[in-house]
């Protein structure tokens, strides 16, 4: 019986790859200013909500007063969803509208 001998290939084909990254358009909670809620209490929901610090949620409520809106986030659709929810049953006018 012959010896048979291991068979070698060799793959000397290059690959070429490229990597696409799509991002979808994130989504803004907007906050709308309201004549009821005292400036107050959007700033303690504003913190306790997105756990943002005193003088980002106070310059927030002011954006909101001054401005008549204030975008308060940006990110994937059903967190923004949730963020809106959250804010509307804490009291506030709220809204989201796709990054442009």
């Amino acid at each position: 019986m012959p010896s048979l001998k291991p068979l070698r290939v060799s793959d000397q084909t290059q690959t070429e790859s490229s990597v696409v990254t799509l991002t979808e358009r994130s989504w803004n909670v907007v906050v709308w200013d309201d004549p009821v809620t005292p400036m107050s209490v959007v700033v303690v929901i504003f913190r306790r909500i997105f756990g943002y610090p005193n003088n980002k949620a106070t310059q927030l409520m002011l954006t909101v007063h001054h401005e008549g809106r204030a975008i308060v986030w940006s990110g994937s659709l059903e967190r923004a969803q949730g963020y809106c929810v959250k804010l509307q049953v804490a009291g506030l006018l709220c809204t989201i509208e796709q990054d442009s």
